[in-house]
């Protein structure tokens, strides 16, 4: 049987409810809770597609490597990160070692659906990307980092936190 459960690690594509779920598990659970991308946008005092433009996609991503990296002594904390994150595999390594790591997993089209204006939102992608280009590039990296792989299809946002709990709670059984 797995020990308690410290840190939770939400990750996922951009639009899958990483910070919304994070926020009400972190209240359901009392754990506290930590957004990635607001801690970039206060390192850098812009907005992430500011930072984003003014940097390009590399220098984003160094940025939030650094600060992903450097994540550690949280007890008890729901961690949302930015949907990119899984892009570096030092972030990653560092979340692993500070706590379980839950793929928050859509479809694609109920992605595009929630994900409206992508040029405002601070997404990582290249000139002529899309969003089934990104999905399709970072659904196995999801995949290969996740500890736990919670499907939240068709769900509201209640029944994923539910899911959610319950996945976790059968993964500290095993």
């Amino acid at each position: 049987m797995r020990q308690t459960l410290d840190n939770i690690i939400f990750i996922g594509m951009p639009g899958c409810g990483k910070s919304t779920l994070g926020v009400l598990f972190a209240k359901a659970q009392m754990y506290g809770f930590c957004d990635t991308d607001l801690l970039i946008q206060q390192k850098e005092k812009l907005p992430l597609y500011k930072v984003i433009e003014q940097r390009g996609i590399e220098g984003f991503s160094e940025v939030e490597s650094e600060i992903v990296s450097k994540l550690r002594g949280y007890h008890r904390m729901v961690i949302a990160t930015g949907g990119s994150v899984v892009l570096s595999e030092k972030a990653m390594e560092n979340l692993r070692r500070n706590g379980t790591i839950v793929y928050i997993k859509l479809p694609s089209e109920e992605i595009k659906r929630r994900v409206r204006n992508i040029t405002t939102r601070g997404l990582v992608m290249r000139k002529g990307e899309t969003l089934d280009d990104i999905y399709r590039q970072r659904t196995p990296l999801y995949e290969k980092y996740a500890d736990v792989i919670v499907d939240c299809t068709g769900l509201r946002t209640e029944e994923s936190v539910e899911r959610i709990i319950g996945a976790l709670k059968r993964y500290t059984q095993r």
